[in-house]
């Protein structure tokens, strides 16, 4: 990550354990573009770390990569997301359904057609996004969480969160090529124009060397396994 801005200090979003294949602390901008807010944004999803090839999903590579995968079968999805901080709900977009099946072929197809017909000028976000909550948590601080389970928000526009109330669940929505918590700070809640701003947790625990260690005011690495709980 850059020291460019001063990052921010929030709450882990997630419970449980987790890994940051896309993260800041990779490459910045983090997801190649600093379009949209996306300059220091997350991607986070689960893992079977006992596995050799680490997978996020309870079927074998054979059936991921020719049938898919069902989504109960990926681990992460539907596990619950929280507020990583008190804030105010400022926009709520749900109800855009999710594909029975990930998988990477058709997923990476529809992401490709949805990314031609977008047009940030319109605003129609829902068709990268998907389900998506941006939270404020004070001027010029915006959180949004994206790619949300369908049906699966638990706030309402205004309402007035604090730091741990149960938001939404991971889902495969938008343009989402598996399961996964996109998530990113941002320096308002128009996206188009939005600037990402950096972030680090107040504290998570890392696995190194056969055991758990607590780390403080940091961020993962694309290899950490990481995991929060409270």
């Amino acid at each position: 990550m850059d020291n460019k801005q001063k990052p921010i200090v929030i709450e882990f979003p997630l419970r449980g354990e987790w890994n940051a294949p896309t993260t800041p602390a990779k490459k910045v901008p983090s997801h190649g573009t600093n379009r949209m807010g996306l300059r220091y944004a997350f991607d986070f999803l689960q893992l079977n770390w006992n596995h050799s090839h680490k997978l996020s999903y309870d079927v074998s590579i054979l059936r991921y990569l020719l049938l898919g995968v069902p989504l109960k079968k990926c681990y992460c999805w539907g596990e619950k997301i929280y507020a990583p901080c008190d804030g105010e709900v400022v926009f709520v977009e749900d109800g855009n359904r999710e594909r029975k099946i990930a998988h990477w072929l058709v997923d990476s197809l529809i992401g490709i057609k949805n990314s031609l017909f977008f047009n940030e000028r319109k605003h129609n976000f829902n068709k990268i996004a998907g389900n998506y909550i941006i939270l404020k948590c004070s001027d010029g601080v915006y959180i949004a969480f994206v790619h949300l389970q369908t049906n699966s928000a638990k706030v309402c526009l205004h309402d007035k969160l604090e730091k741990g109330a149960h938001i939404g669940n991971v889902g495969h929505s938008g343009n989402s090529t598996f399961p996964h918590l996109h998530f990113q700070v941002m320096n308002s809640d128009d996206i188009a124009n939005s600037r990402g701003i950096p972030c680090l947790f107040e504290e998570y625990e890392i696995y190194r060397n056969g055991q758990w260690e607590t780390v403080h005011h940091s961020i993962p690495s694309a290899t950490d396994r990481i995991r929060f709980t409270k």
